[in-house]
């Protein structure tokens, strides 16, 4: 009997979690010491430089022969170790912040970031969002970096929040967002980017960033005895507030922002508990005028964003292995 209890049931949950938490930092420990490990490889490396450019193969080789079952130490690798050396003179910077990412992901960030602050940007996100190599890869490509900091974003978050929720709901935002996985269409409406988004949550909720729950697409509000649509309704578990998001195909218009006050509104008074935070909006528009919004804004009583958005121009894969290559064409043209 003792085997279907709440209590034993809570018990093995509880040693199941130590044990996760336990292999979590077992992992993060190994991966801190071989980061170490390649980083003072690397500084050796970098002292030795005037060996010339065969002094890491023939390093490699003898590393090969004296650990042959040893990984991660080819030249290439190596070389990897002495850029990273060379990049980060600083030690300590090492310790406390690169070390807390794995290796793979610290040689992808030096391949494709050279700005130091973005550097230094997304090492710190991968840690704390704990991002796997190729979403790493997938919000480099992306340029998140300028999309989220760099972006001159439009909301009054400042005005109607209290910090620090308003500086870390200006963070959410990004400018523009990017919806690659949305197959554009000429006549595309609302709708179709609504059902688009939702259709492949997964993606969606990667573009919206850390803390999203989805709660519904069209989530249906009765107001004063009518039935009312919200495009799209989140909770953000780091702001502690649902997150409503109204989708436009066109230019923002100030009376988009007026329906949005209303729908938060709603929320508000409907949906939202005692312990949530205020309710915010989210208004994406194909393209915005950023003057025209700041202005729609002002007097808005409800905490709103204003952002675009983009979607893919290429046609999905099904279609384009129907299309006839360039040598196709080319053959074609000169028969």
């Amino acid at each position: 009997m003792l085997m279907n209890t709440t209590e034993y049931l809570n018990t093995i949950e509880s040693v199941k979690n130590e044990i996760k938490e336990a292999q979590y930092k077992a992992t993060l420990h190994v991966n801190r010491e071989l980061t170490l490990l390649y980083y003072h490889i690397g500084r050796i490396i970098n002292a030795h430089k005037t060996w010339g450019s065969k002094f890491i193969d023939n390093l490699a080789a003898d590393i090969r022969l004296e650990f042959p079952n040893a990984k991660g130490y080819s030249a290439r690798n190596l070389k990897y170790m002495a850029k990273f050396a060379e990049t980060y003179p600083d030690e300590a910077f090492v310790q406390t912040v690169s070390a807390q990412i794995p290796w793979s992901h610290n040689t992808l960030i030096l391949d494709k970031v050279h700005a130091p602050e973005q550097r230094d940007w997304y090492i710190r996100k991968t840690s704390e969002n704990g991002w796997s190599h190729s979403v790493l890869a997938h919000q480099i490509e992306s340029d998140l970096y300028a999309r989220q900091v760099l972006a001159a974003k439009v909301s009054n978050f400042g005005n109607l929040l209290p910090p620090p929720q308003s500086e870390l709901a200006l963070q959410t935002m990004k400018d523009p967002y990017i919806f690659d996985f949305v197959p554009f269409r000429e006549d595309m409406i609302e709708r179709d980017i609504e059902n688009a988004l939702v259709k492949d949550i997964t993606k969606l909720l990667l573009e919206l960033g850390t803390g999203f729950a989805f709660l519904g697409n069209q989530y249906h509000l009765n107001v004063g005895g009518e039935d009312f649509y919200i495009d799209l309704l989140f909770y953000n578990l780091n702001l502690r507030a649902y997150v409503v998001i109204e989708l436009k195909t066109g230019d923002f218009k100030p009376e988009y922002a007026g329906k949005l006050n209303f729908y938060l509104s709603a929320v508000d008074g409907i949906l939202k508990k005692e312990q949530d935070n205020p309710s915010i909006g989210l208004l994406l528009c194909k393209t915005k005028n950023d003057v025209i919004a700041e202005y729609a804004l002002k007097d808005m009583t409800k905490p709103i964003g204003v952002s675009a958005y983009t979607v893919t121009s290429r046609l999905p894969e099904e279609l384009m292995d129907q299309l006839p290559s360039v040598e196709d064409i080319q053959r074609r043209i000169g028969r």
